[in-house]
């Protein structure tokens, strides 16, 4: 069986934080309206320096396999060649989620 080589890294939106991950699995998913991420793809850090938001999305995610996110939390989605950090960062007052649901049934 080949190997996935694909890499992507995911940009959204979470509870008024930043969150960057790196996947092997992006679809569209089955859920309406949600993104599927899977295999996730953590640092393994060989310095004695340790990030703690990299530590705090490693323990939140540590037991998922897969997630779905909304899409109006995704900013952006990249295959890349090469793996960053990911990372939690906090986003400033001036940012806020969009405010509305993409699809909204008519009565």
């Amino acid at each position: 069986m080949a190997k996935n080589t694909h890499l992507f890294r995911v940009q959204f939106i979470s509870n008024g934080e930043k969150y960057e991950l790196y996947v092997r699995e992006v679809s569209q998913g089955s859920m309406f309206g949600f993104v599927e991420v899977g295999d996730f793809v953590w640092d393994t850090h060989t310095s004695l320096v340790v990030d703690p938001s990299h530590e705090k999305l490693k323990d939140e995610f540590a037991e998922v396999t897969q997630t779905y996110i909304p899409m109006h939390s995704i900013l952006r989605i990249d295959e890349v060649k090469k793996q960053g950090i990911s990372k939690i960062t906090q986003l400033s007052d001036k940012v806020t989620a969009f405010p509305n649901p993409i699809y909204t049934p008519k009565s």
